[in-house]
């Protein structure tokens, strides 16, 4: 359909061989009888002719004149089958389906314009028939045969095929798989032989992916009842059990896998004749409420199992009690007993009490009742004693405080909060949640949490965000000095086995294939650290290829696949000396701003090339000293900047996205670290067009004899000689680091003493008699961790020599150091030869 005028027309079909001459038998008979009546009057006398002539004529003229009365009255009309074939042409093309008829032979005689889109056909030459547009995919083909087939049989057939990309040529190659539905069937002529056949064809890939979405939220919905942490089972009224989940099935020591719904069955749960109860209360249960049970299920090896049941038998339309809904609570000792309430209760008044949210209990008068210490000391010792809640808050605010407190009386459900101010302090606010409570009475009728909002009120987004990014940095923190440990323990034991393997070795490759994933695993965490902005700032030199190719499939990843990412590198680029955890933040921060600037995809372009002093002045940027730079462009072809936002993109939390999309603090950060690194950023940006930002690096000059190493080649300096004969003492809590620690050393010739924690270290350093030479210490330990370890080993040994190894930064435990402390520090992961560079540099200082 198409819309004219504002009206809603069908679309003309691109292929209409349907109408045909049907009147021209008829029209040749009427002419030949006029011809042989012509020739027959030409043969005889003309006074013999003369009356057959007029009488002829008369008739003809009888004709004409009652043909004429016919159809000025409406008796007789002219249309024709012409008119029938466009009704059923304006239908067919109507229809959202693509419809499309062919004859016996396969050739087209109809095809309507919705067919014609879906094969992406231009022209009526371009129109194929279905069996051609379907026979270069295998599967697709197999449908098409048997509905062929089914054809040639004169039956109608149904087929779904899936296609890896969309017919229509013109198509992007990413735009994914979609699912067809074809239908046939043949239509039978007036003498019964099926001359015709129609076929539609419809795009259900929409369909198809809301079935699949409602498949998986089912499947989700039935694994978190699967493995809720009580028991739950359903059974027919016959007592036929048709589901239980699986928490049950395990304290009844049941095998889900052979588990076949309705063979089971609830006497075979439930032991003796407390079955009848079940039955009892499905018989009389008439108002749907949930019963509590108290009973004994039998697992499968005879033991009993103490339960409380909360059984409830919904009801039909017409009273007939449906399939149980039971809820099974395990009662069995030490699952349930007086001191483990008790712990219980201590628990939540610790909670209660200590909870910086204010909490009370209001009655249906709106009456205070019981308060934690937080609401005492946001509203005053004097608060309680059924004092009403809306007198706590400013008159202005009072009768939003009772609207609230009489909704949630009469069962409003979910309320939305309430902002307010303080009744003795108009400057202070804060935000009321009202909880009602269901079936409650007496003075808990209503809970009520407080936060206050005094200071947060007006820079709320703000903080939220901050907080946001605060967790996720403390996240990252954590999950990567915990993965570094493992990491170390593999790339560890992967040196210490290929030490004692040859190439020519079989297990060689397979140990390297370790090793590598593992320092690929290690790429992640370091990606992972850039994004909480937690590394120890470390300049080293840096090559922007290198960096750059390491990063793009990171990049690659959450740009999406609906923008387009391009890289144009420049030749033979100079090295710069910058952070590489904080260079990749800069470029992910950009590359991130630019994919959501482009929600409708796009392409984004990373440029890299070298920028001589004397080519500053091309750019219209200040302050930009005219010095050798390495230049980063990045190019994005999104919605650009609007002139009165590009003055403050750099500010903290200054976003322009929705709620819950931006922190604010992405183009902050970059613009710090840029700063911090002595190098410069600018923009230009024209609303529409997109965006370019552009990073201007100082190239990066070594002095004479030092040694530009890439990042790859960074920590790899290569020492003749290795091994040594001094006494190291080894603490770490994690063994299996500690294991591969040792065992690297003492193939070194190391003397090596082992310690499990920072206690542990000062017990084996008075057993050693001062015999220590180093101590490599993990800076995260039970009891003692490694900076107090450091300063009770300098009471007695000064000069002691010590290797930090940690998977957090320097910086995160550095502060706790005496002022001036000397230490080496070896971040996690590492391996055997950093391991070993590090023990031979630290001793040969």
């Amino acid at each position: 359909m198409s819309e004219r005028a504002g009206e809603s027309v069908p679309l003309d079909p691109i292929v209409d061989r349907s109408e045909r001459l049907t009147g021209v038998g008829r029209l040749l008979v009427l002419a030949c009888g006029l011809i042989g009546a012509a020739l027959a009057f030409a043969v005889i006398r003309r006074d013999a002719a003369e009356p057959f002539v007029l009488g002829l004529l008369g008739i003809l003229a009888v004709v004409g004149v009652f043909t004429l009365f016919a159809g000025a009255i409406g008796l007789l009309r002219f249309a024709g089958r012409g008119q029938s074939n466009a009704l059923s042409s304006i239908f067919m093309d109507a229809l959202g389906e693509g419809v499309v008829v062919t004859d016996r032979d396969g050739r087209i005689l109809y095809a309507n314009r919705a067919y014609a889109d879906l094969i992406g056909a231009e022209a009526e030459r371009d129109v194929r028939t279905v069996e051609r547009v379907f026979a270069a995919d295998p599967l697709a083909s197999e449908a098409i045969y048997r509905l062929t087939r089914a054809l040639r049989e004169g039956s109608a057939g149904d087929e779904e095929v899936r296609m890896a990309q969309p017919l229509v040529g013109s198509a992007p190659p990413d735009a994914g798989a979609r699912w067809y539905r074809i239908q046939a069937w043949p239509l039978p002529s007036r003498s019964g032989h099926h001359r015709l056949t129609a076929w539609t064809l419809a795009d259900i890939s929409k369909e198809r992916a809301r079935q699949e979405a409602v498949f998986l939220e089912l499947q989700h919905v039935i694994d978190y009842l699967d493995h809720a942490p009580a028991g739950f089972f359903s059974a027919e009224p016959d007592g036929r059990i048709v589901y239980l989940n699986a928490t049950l099935a395990e304290w009844l020591g049941i095998d889900l896998a052979g588990f076949e719904p309705g063979k089971l069955t609830l006497s075979d749960i439930v032991r003796g004749e407390e079955v009848l109860l079940l039955a009892s209360h499905s018989v009389t249960d008439d108002d749907g409420r949930a019963e509590i049970i108290d009973l004994d299920l039998v697992k499968l090896n005879g033991q009993s199992l103490p339960v409380r049941l909360h059984h409830r038998v919904p009801r039909a339309a017409d009273g007939a009690p449906g399939a149980t809904r039971t809820l099974v609570l395990n009662r069995s000792p030490g699952e349930e007993s007086a001191e483990a309430l008790r712990a219980a209760e201590v628990r939540f008044t610790r909670f209660f009490n200590n909870t910086p949210i204010a909490i009370a209990a209001v009655d249906e008068r709106g009456r205070i009742g019981r308060t934690n210490v937080p609401f005492v000391k946001l509203f005053g010792l004097a608060v309680g004693g059924g004092q009403q809640l809306s007198d706590l808050v400013d008159i202005g605010d009072r009768s939003r405080i009772e609207a609230a407190l009489a909704a949630a009386g009469d069962g409003g459900g979910v309320l939305a909060p309430i902002d307010a101010a303080l009744a003795h302090d108009k400057e202070r606010s804060v935000r009321f949640y009202l909880n009602p409570v269901e079936g409650g009475s007496g003075e808990e009728t209503v809970i009520v949490n407080i936060i206050e909002t005094t200071e947060q009120r007006a820079l709320e987004r703000q903080f939220a965000q901050s907080q946001k990014m605060d967790t996720v940095g403390q996240l990252a923190g954590g999950v990567a000095h915990d993965f570094n440990n493992v990491l170390t323990a593999i790339i560890g034991f992967s040196d210490l086995l290929l030490a004692n393997h040859r190439p020519s070795d079989p297990s060689f490759q397979d140990i390297m294939n370790i090793k590598q994933n593992a320092n690929r695993a290690a790429g992640l965490v370091r990606q992972l650290l850039a994004f909480s902005r937690r590394q120890t700032l470390r300049p080293q030199v840096l090559w922007l290829g290198e960096v750059l190719s390491e990063l793009s499939i990171l990049l690659a990843r959450l740009l999406g696949e609906n923008v387009k990412l391009e890289f144009v590198h420049g030749r033979e680029l100079w090295p710069i000396k910058a952070d590489l955890n904080q260079f990749e933040t800069v470029i992910i921060n950009l590359a991130v701003n630019a994919r959501d600037a482009m929600p409708e995809g796009g392409t984004m372009t990373v440029r890299t090339l070298n920028l001589p002093a004397d080519e500053v002045k091309k750019f219209d940027h200040k302050p930009l000293p005219e010095i050798d730079y390495v230049l980063i462009e990045m190019e994005d072809t999104g919605s650009g900047i609007p002139p009165e936002v590009q003055e403050k993109i750099f500010e903290p939390f200054f976003t322009t996205k929705e709620v819950g999309k931006g922190t604010g603090l992405g183009l902050s950060t970059v613009y710090g670290i840029v700063k911090q690194t002595g190098a410069h950023i600018h923009f230009t940006s024209n609303v529409g067009e997109g965006t370019v930002f552009r990073i201007f690096v100082p190239r990066f000059v070594p002095e004479e004899g030092e040694v530009t190493a890439s990042v790859s080649e960074e920590g790899d300096a290569e020492i003749a000689d290795l091994t040594g004969s001094a006494s190291i003492l080894l603490v770490e809590d994690e063994e299996a680091v500690r294991a591969f620690a040792a065992r690297a050393l003492s193939s070194r010739g190391y003397k090596i003493y082992e310690a499990e924690s920072g206690v542990d270290a000062l017990e084996v350093m008075d057993e050693a008699g001062g015999k220590i030479d180093l101590v490599v210490s993990d800076v995260v330990m039970p009891e003692l961790d490694g900076p107090s370890l450091l300063r009770e080993l300098r009471k007695k040994r000064p000069d002691l020599k010590i290797i930090f190894i940690s998977g957090y930064a320097e910086d995160a435990f550095k502060k706790n150091l005496p002022e001036g402390e000397d230490f080496q520090f070896l971040p996690k992961p590492f391996s055997l030869k950093q391991l070993a560079i590090a023990v031979k540099e630290t001793l040969g200082r």
